[in-house]
């Protein structure tokens, strides 16, 4: 077990050292002079070429790519992230203020779509061919298939702008106002949430009905335990590494849904953040939010990987 989770870490830092390699150079590839939109949006319409070239030393654009994208990955050990073109500001102070932000709408979305999605897909698999289960399976298929950023303009206009019940942008910490910050999030959470909800459902249902169709569940509705005694000492945990598996994926998903979900209710969090900088090329910022993203979601996918042996003792690691 010590060795499959060395081998995994380094295969972790090995994945996030390409992800940076890539959003490095693929920023540098975009068309335009990113220094030239910093001037434009501080209106420095008179500079010299004494002024530009010290604007290209401050923001370490004088050297070589190969040398700016050591001297960046040296700085990332001090936790340094490079200084954004477009806030003119440490990245690592913009995305302390950001990440706790997409941090509260994405842990809120996926602890919905992982109670809701797999209760619904256990009750689904329990009462298969019932009226429940033809419901819910309906629900999952629509939920898939439709788009968060389209679902979430109709909950604008349906519950924002319609009956006005709910505020259609912004964010306000629970700290700050419980009652606001509950009522800013009810849309955009249920955006992130339901498509990874819908897909949970389904994996759910299909690993609950593999399962309750062996001996030694059977054996136990045999032995005249209680139906709640099988489902959570036999079913469930035999059930769930498919399910496991996916919520790790799905954390990416979810993730990169802040993106368009952020933008869309003008939520000041790390997606719209990225947004914002791809637009404005400010390459040091896409970089750090990616780099971020990809450390989250690379862990998370190492610990689904070690509840593997917990949740079935076949599993061996060597």
């Amino acid at each position: 077990m010590t060795s499959y989770i060395i081998r995994r870490l380094i295969q972790a830092v090995i994945v996030i050292v390409l992800i940076s390699l890539f959003v490095f150079l693929l920023m540098r590839l975009l068309p335009g002079d990113p220094l030239m939109l910093f001037i434009a949006t501080n209106e420095l319409t008179q500079i010299s070429e004494e002024q530009y070239q010290a604007l290209l030393v401050k923001f370490g654009m004088d050297k070589p790519v190969p040398l700016q994208y050591l001297t960046w990955m040296a700085g990332l050990f001090r936790g340094d992230l490079g200084r954004s073109l477009f806030f003119d500001e440490n990245v690592s102070s913009i995305l302390a203020e950001r990440l706790p932000v997409t941090a509260h709408l994405s842990i809120l979305a996926l602890i919905i779509a992982i109670v809701l999605g797999v209760t619904a897909g256990v009750i689904c698999a329990l009462r298969r061919g019932g009226f429940i289960d033809t419901l819910v399976t309906s629900i999952a298929n629509f939920g898939i298939s439709i788009p968060i950023f389209w679902l979430g303009v109709l909950l604008i206009y349906f519950f924002g702008l319609y009956l006005r019940w709910l505020p259609i942008q912004g964010y306000t910490s629970p700290f700050e106002d419980l009652v606001l910050s509950t009522r800013q999030l009810i849309m955009p959470v249920f955006c992130m949430a339901v498509t990874a909800m819908a897909s949970k459902a389904r994996l759910t249902r299909s690993s609950i009905l593999e399962v309750v169709r062996q001996d030694y569940i059977r054996t136990a509705w045999a032995k005249g335990l209680r139906e709640r005694v099988i489902v959570i000492r036999h079913v469930l945990k035999n059930g769930m590494i498919p399910v496991i598996t996916m919520i790790g994926m799905q954390v990416s998903h979810i993730f990169g849904g802040s993106v368009l979900i952020e933008t869309v209710y003008n939520i000041p969090g790390m997606g719209r953040l990225m947004v914002s900088s791809v637009f404005s090329q400010d390459f040091v910022v896409v970089q750090g939010c990616s780099l971020l993203f990809a450390f989250i979601v690379v862990m998370v996918n190492l610990l689904v990987d070690i509840s593997y042996g917990w949740l079935d003792p076949r599993i061996r690691y060597g």
